[in-house]
C-alpha cells in the first residue's frame, strides 16, 4: 500500500505486517560531539581517545543511543512516518559502533493490534548486529 497524504506518514488502514523502512548515517565525531552536548552523556569512552584506548574497545565508540536514534529517524519520518506516537522501545546492545562506522537502522512491522503497531527494530554495521530490540508505536486513522 502506499500512502496518501504527503505531509503525514502512513494511517493505520494503510499499513501491513511485513512493511519496513531503513535510514543510514555515517558517524562523524561531529555526531559524537553534539550527541554528548544534547544528552549530557559525557563518559569519556565517547570522547577521550586516550581513556577509551584502555577500555576493552580499544577506540572511542559512539554512544548507544546515537544508533538507537536511527530507528526514531526511521519511525519519525518513514514508517509509520510523521503523526506517528513512540510509546515503547527495548534495546539490546550487541556491539560498538565506532567514528566512521555507517549504521544500517531497520524497522520492520511484525504486529498490529487495533491502532498500536509493533516493530522489529535492527541496527547494523556492515554485517554486524549492534543493536536489536522492538518497539510500539501508535498511529493515526485516516480522517473521515
Amino acid at each position: 500500500m502506499t500512502k496518501t497524504n504527503s505531509q503525514h506518514g502512513y494511517y493505520i488502514e494503510e499499513l501491513e505486517v511485513g512493511m519496513a523502512a531503513s535510514f543510514s548515517k555515517t558517524v562523524t565525531e561531529a555526531d559524537i560531539a553534539m550527541f554528548a552536548g544534547v544528552s549530557g552523556d559525557t563518559n569519556p569512552v565517547h570522547l577521550d581517545k586516550e581513556f577509551a584506548e584502555q577500555t576493552m574497545f580499544k577506540e572511542r565508540i559512539a554512544h548507544g543511543m546515537l544508533s538507537a536514534s536511527f530507528l526514531s529517524t526511521v519511525f519519525g519520518t518513514k514508517l509509520p512516518g510523521p503523526g506517528a506516537i513512540y510509546m515503547n522501545q527495548s534495546l539490546n546492545f550487541k556491539a560498538p559502533v565506532c567514528i566512521g562506522d555507517t549504521v544500517r537502522a531497520t524497522a520492520t512491522l511484525r504486529e498490529m493490534n487495533g491502532r498500536r503497531v509493533t516493530f522489529d527494530c535492527v541496527c547494523e554495521v556492515g554485517d554486524t548486529v549492534v543493536l536489536d530490540g522492538e518497539a510500539t508505536l501508535m498511529v493515526a486513522r485516516k480522517p473521515a
